[in-house]
């Protein structure tokens, strides 16, 4: 892996690992632009859309090719299969739609790379079932009237729901905190899942 994709999160840096140098990427919701400048460490066109004006302007100070919007809205003016990859990380859950969303990324994109924190992680259980409130944890660090997820996604939720769209899973990967964690039982044992997708 290389010296950029060393310092991405987890989830990110999978992504960084797995996309093919020398194709074009589209980052959607791409905050400060961390994994587009690893992917243009390997030579990738990435492009990416942000709509946080601050971050925007992060992105483009450090010379990255990102623009204002809104994902809802905004995917629909990029023609089909503009490019190889189009990666949606830690934003589905915050989608008015995620069925659409999911639609217009495997539209726009050839291949997909969506990531999403797991409400159904074993903490976030034991919180509502011991607390009886909604979970504040290191991925979901903020408490629930501050947050931006309006959609609380789990691994089993996104399996059946890309099953019904007739979506392909081509890989997945499960992390709990910095680790990756196996398949086996990840509904419970994941706090954050990724999977590539492809129709």
């Amino acid at each position: 892996m290389s010296g950029a994709a060393t310092h991405l999160r987890p989830d990110l840096a999978v992504i960084a690992a797995n996309v093919a140098p020398g194709t074009r990427v589209l980052d959607i919701g791409c905050g400060d632009g961390a994994l587009m400048a690893a992917l243009g460490a390997k030579d990738c066109d990435a492009r990416g859309m942000e709509i946080d004006p601050a971050l925007v302007e992060r992105c483009v100070s450090r010379g990255l090719s990102v623009v204002q919007g809104d994902a809802d809205r905004d995917l629909a003016d990029y023609p089909d299969k503009a490019f190889d990859y189009a990666i949606l990380s830690q934003t589905l859950q915050t989608a008015a739609r995620p069925d659409r969303m999911l639609d217009e990324l495997l539209r726009v994109g050839r291949q997909a790379f969506v990531s999403f924190p797991n409400f159904a992680h074993w903490r976030m259980r034991a919180s509502l079932a011991l607390g009886g409130r909604m979970p504040v944890t290191r991925h979901l660090p903020v408490s629930w009237f501050e947050t931006q997820n309006i959609h609380h996604v789990t691994v089993l939720d996104f399996r059946e729901l890309v099953r019904a769209m007739d979506v392909r899973i081509e890989r997945e990967w499960f992390f709990s905190g910095e680790r990756p964690v196996g398949s086996a039982g990840a509904n419970w044992r994941a706090e954050y899942a990724l999977f590539e997708l492809s129709r």
